[in-house]
């Protein structure tokens, strides 16, 4: 397989910079490998010190290259505010490998992913995002030393800070945290919707599912059998408490706002908003909207904890993930006092701690 090289000298930085999501990443490597097929891009937002960098590898189709390259950009700097936020002291990166189209080998592409990310030799650790599974990770596993939640389920943490941020919200608009009553439309049942389904079932007195999968479907009705199914490109227009986006990027637009009938947006997706002016057109509309980097970092710091600790305790990482109540509440109340939308106030309070740290 090709050396991996810094992107500074595989693409000029004037190219770089031409990229709408770079901003200023520390660097970027290519994963060639035509023998596996596999076209990947892993992208270092920063690093904190002599400490790693974290994100997830997602595997999905991408029409062009240059949108999968964005995509790591876009996600890697998600991934610092996130770290930064959920008060831990590691970089944001992220890692996107294009499905190749036609027949390939999954082990051989992966193992050669693997072999990639080792040449980086620890300044990136990673773990399943969309498109790759447990399996994919206990297999690669086997040849690095640097992936991460095998053992402390990340969709799981996921969906109880969901579930926490909900509370912290719900305590400010209905007087109560209780989820019984409440009304949910789901928006993908993916492995974290999954877990969160799990949470709220049993008190929920409405919940409305979507998902484009309809083998997806099929299992979680089968298992949650009072869900109420809808068509994608109705769940947004449903009347409820609660709106969660758990599908991918940029699933809030203009259109899509205008269609919202809730009064709480808190999802698992990674860059839910289209732009930061969509979180000011749902204050406008007031509804609040949790930054996604608070609400779904459960998953980073339960992985994170599995890294530290190298050994699995429920109770220790549920106590961690529970810190997002003081930063949901920190934003909330700075929302309300400065009558400006959350993900404004969260912007600026990790940017401010961004710009701190050195490159």
């Amino acid at each position: 397989m090709k050396k991996i090289t810094k992107i500074r000298n595989l693409i000029k930085k004037k190219f770089l910079k031409t990229m709408p999501e770079f901003d200023k990443h520390l660097f970027v490597v290519e994963l060639l490998d035509p023998s596996s097929k596999l076209e990947a891009y892993i992208a270092v937002h920063r690093i904190r010190g002599s400490k790693p960098s974290f994100g997830a590898t997602r595997f999905l189709n991408y029409k062009f290259k240059k949108d999968a390259l964005n995509d790591a950009l876009r996600l890697s700097r998600l991934m610092s505010f996130k770290s930064i936020m959920a008060g831990l002291p590691y970089g944001g990166a992220k890692a996107v490998i294009i499905k190749p189209k036609g027949k390939f080998s999954r082990k051989k592409l992966l193992d050669s992913y693997t072999k990639g990310l080792n040449e980086l030799a620890g300044k990136f650790v990673t773990g399943t995002d969309v498109g790759l599974n447990l399996e994919d990770i206990k297999e690669m596993k086997k040849n690095s030393k640097y992936l991460v939640g095998l053992k402390s389920n990340p969709e799981k943490y996921t969906a109880i800070g969901l579930g926490f941020s909900i509370q912290m919200i719900s305590k400010k608009l209905f007087g109560s945290e209780s989820f019984k009553n409440r009304t949910f439309a789901i928006q993908g049942i993916g492995k974290v919707g999954y877990e969160f389904l799990k949470i709220i079932y049993k008190d929920a007195s409405a919940i409305y599912v979507a998902d484009i999968d309809k083998n997806r479907l099929k299992f979680v009705l089968e298992k949650f059998p009072n869900l109420i199914i809808v068509d994608t490109n109705d769940i947004q227009k449903q009347v409820v408490d609660i709106y969660m986006p758990c599908a991918l990027s940029h699933t809030l637009n203009k259109k899509t706002v205008k269609d919202l009938k809730c009064k709480i947006v808190i999802g698992s997706a990674n860059n839910q908003l289209e732009s930061e002016g969509i979180a000011d057109l749902l204050h406008d509309k007031g509804i609040f909207y949790g930054p996604d980097y608070i609400v779904n970092s459960g998953g980073l710091i339960s992985v994170v904890d599995e890294y530290e600790a190298h050994n699995f305790n429920a109770s220790r990482i549920k106590k961690k993930v529970s810190k997002i109540k003081k930063i949901m509440n920190e934003v909330i109340a700075k929302s309300y006092r400065q009558k400006i939308s959350p993900e404004r106030i969260a912007n600026k309070i990790a940017k401010k701690i961004l710009d701190k740290i050195k490159k």
